[in-house]
């Protein structure tokens, strides 16, 4: 065997050591990951007994949290818009940010509760006071655009405005689906008071049940895969 024959084998074995390495260090994470929570959306549900099991964050369901700030509920700080329709009165439309005790102010009415309630529920109960004033007075209540995020491996990650309730699925769809290179089966969900999620893509599939809920604030990560 010549020299030159010897230094060819020697580079192509340390060739070989050196891509072996790579990819065995490839496969592992640099930090263990986060220590997020599987989704179970049956946490909250009864058990056979009768008495309730202990509640998760993540499994109490937003309306009722307080605190939380994402969920399909007015929260302080959120600004407040009132339209007025339907009388020959010239009433002018009302916009107000959610005080701190959760009220807005409005003509006649004054003081009402506006944190905790959704724009339908507050609509509704604006229109009941309203009607002790004007017979065919139209009350109508909206909020200003909310967002949720989504990142990570989707064709078309960013900020999505939040239009009505969706959910982990129809928000990767909304980002233009997975892209190639997408780990579906641990795809992150940060909910905006700090609780957090994991989500199998393929369980959503076989039952959309899990598929759990997307609220205002939230950030959505989809991994990269490694290799394969």
């Amino acid at each position: 065997m010549t020299l030159s024959t010897k230094r060819l084998r020697a580079l192509l074995q340390a060739t070989a050591a050196f891509i072996l390495l790579a990819v065995l260090t490839g496969c592992q994470t640099t930090s263990p990951e986060p220590a997020f929570q599987e989704y179970d959306a049956t946490a909250s549900v009864a058990t056979a007994s009768g008495a309730a099991p202990q509640e998760s964050a993540s499994s109490v369901p937003p309306q009722t949290r307080s605190g939380g700030g994402y969920s399909d509920t007015f929260q302080v700080g959120d600004v407040v818009a009132v339209t007025f329709s339907g009388t020959s009165e010239n009433i002018p439309p009302h916009e107000e940010r959610i005080k701190e005790d959760g009220t807005i102010t409005l003509f006649l009415i004054n003081s009402i509760q506006a944190a905790g309630k959704t724009p339908g529920e507050l609509q509704r109960e604006l229109q009941a006071e309203y009607n002790k004033y004007y017979k065919t007075l139209v009350v109508t209540v909206r909020t200003f655009s909310r967002f949720y995020y989504v990142g990570g491996e989707v064709k078309r990650p960013g900020t999505q405005e939040y239009l009505g309730q969706t959910s982990v699925t129809k928000a990767i769809q909304a980002a233009g689906d997975f892209t190639d290179f997408a780990k579906k089966n641990r795809i992150r969900v940060i909910r905006n008071d700090g609780t957090s999620l994991t989500v199998n893509f393929s369980k959503l599939i076989d039952d959309p049940s899990l598929d759990p809920p997307i609220y205002p604030g939230d950030k959505i990560h989809v991994p990269r895969r490694i290799l394969w």
